[in-house]
């Protein structure tokens, strides 16, 4: 059958049949009489068209009409298929003088060669022969439809009667596919669905399918087991992850809330028990709190910061060792760290000497008379004293005024090196704020070390900070080498005390001029070889600091005030009446 649906015969089946010797859609048709199978050509009296391909054999075939013939004149009548996409003459083509050419367009019918110059007619318009209104072979009732572009034709009504026989068959074997807002959706997706690959490919061989059971059916395409949806685990899995979620964002919720509005945990009551806690340097409230918390006195470090500030005094704790309770509330514990009596710090005076350092660190830690000291003399060298540290023989304690006068914590089973060694780094620290070798380099002193050892003579015999600052002066004007009224000799009566480990006001004159003792300093000229005491930082920047009044001389006639002098005669005066004050007369 064609695809008209008529069979093949040697006579066409309609006389006026406009398809008729129809090689296809825009593709070189052959000219009427001219056979399909061979180049001998044959009229027929009934082709309207007759007339129009016998004038044109009056002109000579071009080349490539003539290749175009015997191309498809020898060959057998092709399929359908073949006869699209053909050359194509273009009607308009010859206005320019040129040979028709094939332009891609889609043309119903056969064109007529026109005479050379001639003027381009419509195919369609009133020709002898051609088609008119007259002879409208399309416009019958019973006339086939005019013929469409490939794309565009109609099956016979057999083939749209079997298309629609199986669109309906189609249509009535699948679901429809409108859809309803009351119907729920099926899921297609492979996690809901359950399908082993995602992207729905076809196994491939080799793949194992566990519902397959070997039959030939499952083999050839035939009924398969249906596979158990997973849409039930899939959502029992969403439920879970969004419960899990809700569940999270409910604690995170309730732990937010409890945090702004809900009150920390926090003991009742002051406490019972003793226990020993030592604040480091520099801890700051949450710091406070975590070491008051791991040793038992609050419960959380939250209330004690809370406690500490609504307490308007809860910013002045500072570091220090603090003998408090177990257990005790948060406003308690702040109550008693600002009460001096709890404060359980190791305490250095300005001016101490390190002999009773030495004892009260023995003391405190509850150690054999001497610990200490023996310590501080074996491990002097590796406690961090700095390098400008005078190494002198003569030096009775190496660690004297590097023992920085302050607040320590010293625990209960702690170490003494551990005690020594954090004051010895905090005088390294003070030292480095101030410029002590600057002050060497001006009065002509043998470095850092003996800048110190000025600051300890003016911490030992002074009272105030003005005194302090006098008697820097009279310390430099003694040691000018000019001085011919003590001879560069100091005379402090601090040094000869401290040589004897003592602390009188009165020394007789003979021993105290005739003790050779390096630092003695009514013997030897000078500074001693070392400090005699601890200075504070007072002392320290008064020694930077002198006063420049020309003062030589100072005597305390009654223990709280010294009187300064320039002239022996004025000191002579002084001193008679303190000897009168004395007994001494």
């Amino acid at each position: 059958m064609t695809e008209y649906g008529r069979g093949p015969g040697s006579e066409p089946w309609h006389p006026e049949d406009p398809l008729y010797g129809d090689q296809g859609w825009g593709g070189q048709q052959a000219a009427h009489g001219q056979g399909q199978y061979g180049d001998q050509q044959q009229s027929y009296p009934q082709d309207p068209y007759a007339q129009q391909y016998q004038n044109h054999q009056q002109y000579p075939q071009q080349p490539y009409d003539q290749q175009q013939h015997q191309q498809y004149g020898q060959q057998p009548q092709q399929n359908h298929q073949q006869q699209y996409g053909a050359p194509q003459q273009d009607p308009y083509a010859q206005q320019q003088g040129a040979q028709p050419q094939y332009n891609g367009g889609w043309d119903t019918g056969q064109q007529t060669a026109m005479p050379y110059g001639a003027e381009p007619q419509d195919p369609y318009a009133q020709q002898p022969g051609g088609y008119d209104a007259t002879q409208d072979y399309y416009g019958t009732p019973e006339a086939y439809p005019p013929p469409q572009p490939p794309g565009r034709r109609e099956a016979a009504p057999e083939q749209q009667q079997h298309q629609q026989h199986q669109q309906q068959e189609q249509h009535q074997q699948q679901p429809s596919t409108d859809w309803d807002p009351d119907e729920p959706q099926e899921e297609t997706h492979p996690f809901f669905t359950g399908a082993d690959d995602p992207a729905g490919r076809e196994p491939r061989d080799g793949d194992e399918d566990p519902d397959d059971d070997g039959s030939r059916a499952s083999r050839r395409g035939g009924k398969t087991k249906k596979k158990k949806s997973r849409s039930g685990c899939a959502c029992l899995v969403v439920s879970v992850v969004l419960l899990g979620g809700l569940g999270g964002v409910s604690y995170v919720g309730y732990t937010f809330w409890k945090k702004q509005f809900g009150a920390p945990a926090d003991f009742a009551g002051t406490g019972s028990g003793e226990v020993e806690v030592e604040i480091p340097e520099g801890s700051l409230g949450y710091d406070i709190a975590n070491i008051l918390r791991k040793k038992g006195v609050i419960k959380s470090s939250d209330a004690f910061v809370a406690a500490q500030n609504d307490n308007p005094k809860g910013k002045l704790l500072q570091a220090g060792v603090y003998l408090l309770k177990k257990e005790m509330s948060a406003a308690s514990a702040i109550d008693l760290m600002l009460d001096p009596k709890s404060q359980n710090a190791f305490v250095i005076p300005e001016g101490t000497r390190n002999v009773k350092v030495y004892e009260m660190i023995d003391k405190r830690l509850e150690l054999k008379e001497g610990t200490t000291a023996k310590v501080a003399k074996t491990k002097a060298e590796s406690l961090g004293l700095p390098d400008w540290a005078d190494d002198n023989p003569d030096v009775k304690d190496p660690l004297e005024g590097f023992l920085y006068p302050a607040a320590y914590p010293v625990p209960k089973g702690s170490k003494p090196e551990d005690a020594l060694q954090r004051m010895v780094a905090r005088a390294n620290k003070e030292y480095e704020n101030v410029d002590l070798e600057a002050t060497a380099k001006k009065y002509n002193l043998d470095g850092p070390w003996q800048v110190l050892t000025v600051a300890s003579l003016v911490q030992a015999e002074g009272l105030t900070h003005d005194d302090f600052r006098k008697m820097a002066e009279v310390v430099y004007n003694r040691l000018e080498p000019d001085n011919t009224i003590t001879n560069r000799k100091l005379e402090f009566d601090s040094a000869f005390n401290y040589l004897k480990n003592q602390s009188k006001i009165t020394i007789g004159s003979k021993e105290i001029r005739t003790n050779p003792d390096p630092y003695n300093t009514y013997y030897h000229k000078g500074l001693p070889p070392g400090p005699i005491s601890n200075p504070g930082m007072d002392a320290i920047k008064a020694s930077l600091n002198p006063t420049t009044n020309g003062w030589m001389f100072f005597i305390s006639l009654d223990g709280k005030k010294t009187d300064f002098t320039k002239t022996v005669e004025e000191h002579e005066k002084l001193n008679e009446k303190w000897k009168e004050q004395q007994g001494l007369g």
